[in-house]
């Protein structure tokens, strides 16, 4: 067994859609590194210029008004690597408007160090 393998963390998976089906900000922000950086690109942020969201305390402010809109959020998949992850995110607002989500994650000791999504909804 390498030294890598005995001193790294596993990724909770399960944490990571818990946390996104329960739109549990608490829960989400546990699975980040202290300097992870969130970058997400959609209309408002193009991908010359992405949404970059840097540390826990502001990744934690991003989630907490995600998490506190009214909405549902399902994963729709989840694929799990050794030092990345990949998930699709499928969100509906009670208008019926739907947004979809198409994330990347880097991966260190068992946390997420960035987060790249693409993210499209409903006009």
């Amino acid at each position: 067994m390498s030294t890598r393998q005995m001193t790294s963390q596993k990724f909770d998976a399960e944490a990571l859609r818990r946390g996104i089906e329960e739109r549990d900000a608490a829960t989400l922000l546990g699975l980040y590194a202290g300097d992870a950086e969130l970058h997400v690109v959609d209309h408002n942020d193009q991908p010359g210029h992405p949404k970059i969201v840097s540390g826990r305390d502001a990744i934690g402010a991003y989630f907490a008004d995600v998490c506190g809109r009214d909405m549902t959020h399902t994963v729709e998949r989840l694929v799990i690597g050794e030092d990345g992850a990949a998930f699709v995110q499928a969100c509906r607002y009670p208008s019926g408007a739907q947004v979809r989500c198409v994330a990347v994650l880097d991966l260190k000791d068992g946390l997420i160090t960035r987060q790249s999504c693409v993210q499209a909804w409903d006009e």
